[in-house]
């Protein structure tokens, strides 16, 4: 149902929403102006034809929460008298759901996206890895894995998944057939491969592994770099300048993202997020990160100058990857979002 277009005079005036993208559970900071009359009524807020929770109603400012179902961007404000022309933002499209990541998906050459259903510590689970096509089909792909936790895409396609409770990496070829790649990595986490095809590990209880590609059965693995221990996990990913930056949440409210230069030495990138989890960068080398900043959930990206910025909304993100250079997915605990980085 349409909203009334009495008076253009009181008409709502939209003159900004940020960020420019929300998942369902998101919240919107929506300013411009006449969203009240006469300070009287909380103006009503609609996201397509879905009907939004408004948490804070002014006169030039609401925030308000993305609802489950949304999927248009049109965002409406009624006040009394007259509602607004509708304004565009982004709303991510769920890709799946009844999934159970902990961290970043994966996503190989031809577009298939790859996520777990990881399950709580030593709990077997019919599927351990799901393949999402570019249809956005979910289908299952690696079955008798416990604890699937980490991924990661090598340069031949090759999926590699790693066991926080075995400590064991297993690979995977693109028709499913698995086999151990290096086992006694600790609590295996977070996974990514540098472009000389070395596999980083990060063993949540202090470690970071460095694993040599080779043929040989007996690959070299080395202690690349300690840290303090995580209570879930260490993410990482490796940036434009072939740095390894990790994350590790631990039960303070003021975590850091770390760099690690390729000799292996720790610098501090950033102190001041709460629960940073995965990342990924974009083609301009800027990073993003699953995490809140003062209080405000969903995806932080950081320019050159590292400050940070919101871009996406939304709770429970636990990890996201560039499906494109313009479409980034992001994983929550329980399901997978595609949204458009048009910024």
């Amino acid at each position: 149902m349409a909203f009334p277009r009495r008076d253009s005079a009181a008409r709502p005036q939209i003159s900004g929403v940020r960020p420019a993208a929300a998942i369902p559970g998101g919240e919107f900071l929506v300013k411009g102006s006449k969203f009240r009359v006469n300070g009287e009524e909380r103006p009503k807020v609609r996201i397509g034809e879905v009907d939004a929770p408004l948490v804070v109603g002014g006169n030039d400012f609401v925030v308000v929460r993305v609802p489950e179902g949304a999927s248009v961007g049109e965002l409406v404000v009624e006040n009394a008298q007259a509602a607004s022309q509708p304004y565009y933002c982004n709303i991510g499209f769920p890709v799946a759901d009844n999934l159970h990541p902990v961290a970043n998906p994966a996503v190989d050459g031809r577009g298939n996206i790859y996520t777990t259903f990881s399950g709580a510590r030593g709990q077997k689970v019919p599927v351990s890895v799901f393949r999402i096509d570019l249809n956005y089909e979910a289908k299952p792909f690696v079955k008798d894995l416990m604890n699937a936790t980490g991924l990661a895409v090598d340069r031949e396609g090759m999926l590699f998944v790693s066991s926080r409770h075995e400590g064991t990496i297993y690979q995977v070829t693109p028709t499913g057939k698995i086999s151990i790649y290096a086992e006694g990595m600790g609590v295996a986490t977070g996974l990514a491969f540098d472009e000389d095809g070395n596999l980083f590990v990060g063993d949540r209880s202090g470690t970071i592994f460095k694993i040599a590609p080779s043929l040989a059965p007996a690959r070299q693995i080395f202690v690349f770099a300690t840290m303090e221990p995580s209570i879930s996990a260490y993410h990482l990913t490796i940036g434009p300048d072939q740095s390894l930056y990790v994350t590790g949440p631990t039960t303070s409210s003021f975590d850091s993202i770390f760099r690690i230069s390729r000799a292996g030495e720790v610098e501090l990138y950033y102190r001041g997020l709460g629960r940073p989890q995965g990342m990924a960068f974009d083609a301009e080398g800027r990073l993003y990160v699953a995490a809140s900043l003062g209080g405000r959930k969903g995806v932080l990206r950081f320019g050159r100058d590292r400050r940070p910025e919101l871009v996406i909304s939304g709770p429970g993100v636990v990890g996201l990857g560039f499906a494109s250079p313009e479409t980034l997915i992001v994983a929550t605990n329980n399901a997978l979002y595609r949204v458009e980085m048009t910024l």
